[in-house]
């Protein structure tokens, strides 16, 4: 068994741990909000018609905030279609996903979910077929307390206190083809800016997000953001990334590795981002929402929305996940988590049914995905300031990436308790690893919880019958012998190690 090395020190931190960075994405699209989080007719639906039973999950889940309403659908979107009486709400078609969209929930009932699961709501305009005026209205109703036309709207229809929304995406994806009104990057980059800076006049210290690239493989990758940036750098505080994975062609070991290309992702928009601080002469230095991300499989048929029809909550994107897709996942949070000095927000896309954590029946049962697992684990342990680790681990040769670290980790530590929490990963397809980690700075931690995830089968996935088989488990292995962290990596696994004084 091959042997990688890991050194910690408290002394050596990269940054806050950002509560942002497990943040999640709910867009009007498939099932994800009508039999996702709203789904009247359930035996555990509330007055507002919400699943209680998903509020449950969205809580154990850990998840800080919540991206809304898209995603694509945000670019033909009318905001005011979702507010007042119900039952006179229009009904539209949805080009983005070539589906009826009901406007049964709008934004006052997103901003009751929200507090009722306890997270911070992060809204997405429509930059795509409208622009700076109804960008307006939709903050002045969300945000101004009275005395105004949408903001006493807003308390005609039963929300009395202003919404209080911080964080605003500056539209979505605006550089694919495949968006409604999509733009140059010049013509976004200025659109952006006016929005932002009409948006400051109302209220000056909003969080303001300007989409970056939609991926990194677009040909326009690096130069959107500098012309957009060139445009918008002193009016907005964020850039987008947006990134999916999957396994192609059966190469598992190249799909294990897709965190270093998130690693990539995120260095060179910042490379790019601070070019233009140094370009323009600016002061301040504009950080990273990476406001989509997760594991989709873009070919697969659950991706394509229907063509002949026009139906209300189709079954679309609904990915059945694997141990190895976990892994991966598990993985892509190592990577925010390092980045935490740039990256501070972050979205898991999406919540529930697309391409998500929790899966539903509609006005029936519940259960977990395999990829639930390591995101609940690191949102609830990973707490304190992000440790730069040293890690010293074999490779192996990829098709996609080349020469691969087979183990990559994280760690966090929390001053104020001591704690400590290491997030790790095997890549390699076949072999277990040992891991041998020396804390140093910290003496006498212990080990309080060793659990690791994995299977015999790396595709075997949670079902609605059975979704507690794959969880992780506590890892045997580990043990601290002479003031040394030591544990076996079983091949194609996530583990999670805490330490405390």
């Amino acid at each position: 068994m091959s042997t990688a090395r890991l050194v910690l020190d408290p002394a050596f931190r990269i940054a806050p741990v950002r509560r942002r960075t497990f943040g999640s994405f709910v867009e009007h699209l498939g099932r994800c909000v009508y039999t996702g989080i709203h789904d009247p007719g359930h035996p555990s639906a509330d007055e507002d018609g919400f699943r209680g039973d998903v509020l449950g999950l969205v809580r154990e889940l850990g998840i800080s905030t919540v991206r809304y309403p898209g995603g694509n659908f945000v670019s033909g979107y009318r905001w005011e279609d979702g507010i007042g009486p119900v039952s006179e709400r229009p009904t539209r078609l949805d080009l983005a996903w070539h589906s009826t969209e009901p406007n049964t929930v709008g934004v006052d009932e997103f901003m009751r979910w929200c507090a009722k699961a306890g997270v911070e709501p992060m809204m997405a305009l429509n930059l795509g077929t409208r622009g700076v005026a109804e960008a307006l209205d939709l903050l002045e109703y969300c945000n101004i307390p009275g005395g105004s036309t949408w903001s006493d709207l807003r308390r005609k229809n039963g929300a009395e206190q202003p919404h209080d929304v911080r964080m605003w995406c500056l539209g979505n994806e605006m550089d694919g083809p495949w968006q409604t009104g999509h733009k140059t990057p010049a013509e976004y980059g200025r659109l952006a800016a006016e929005t932002a800076r009409a948006m400051r006049q109302m209220q000056p210290d909003l969080e303001l997000v300007a989409c970056g690239s939609s991926s990194s493989s677009m040909p326009t990758f690096g130069e959107w953001e500098r012309v957009v940036l060139t445009e918008a750098y002193e009016q907005v505080d964020y850039i987008s990334a947006h990134a999916y994975y999957w396994e192609t062609d059966g190469d598992l070991a190249s799909f294990l590795g897709s965190a270093i290309d998130m690693d990539r992702f995120v260095e060179s928009v910042v490379s790019t981002a601070d070019a233009v601080r140094a370009a323009g002469r600016h002061t301040k230095r504009i950080n990273i929402s990476f406001d989509e991300w997760n594991v989709w499989y873009l070919d697969g048929a659950a991706s394509k929305p229907p063509t002949d029809s026009w139906p209300v909550a189709p079954v679309l994107l609904e990915d059945h996940y694997s141990v190895a897709d976990a892994v991966v996942v598990g993985n892509l949070l190592i990577s925010l988590l390092r980045h935490s000095d740039r990256v501070h927000a972050a979205s898991l896309a999406q919540l529930v049914n697309v391409i998500a954590p929790i899966m539903t029946e509609p006005g029936g049962r519940i259960w977990k995905q395999t990829t639930f697992h390591p995101f609940a684990l690191t949102s609830r342990y990973a707490v304190g300031d992000v440790l730069e680790v040293r890690l010293d681990t074999p490779s192996h040769t990829t098709a996609k990436f080349g020469d691969t670290p087979l183990v990559d980790a994280v760690a966090t530590w929390d001053e104020a308790s001591g704690a400590m929490s290491v997030f790790v990963v095997n890549r390699s397809v076949d072999e277990a690893t040992s891991l041998d980690v020396a804390v140093h700075g910290s003496a006498g931690l212990h080990l309080v919880e060793a659990v690791t995830m994995a299977s015999e089968d790396p595709y075997a996935k949670s079902t609605v019958d059975d979704d507690t088989s794959l969880a992780p488990r506590p890892n045997d292995t580990a043990s601290v012998v002479d003031g040394r962290l030591q544990v076996d990596l079983p091949p194609v696994s996530w583990t999670m190690l805490r330490l405390e004084p």
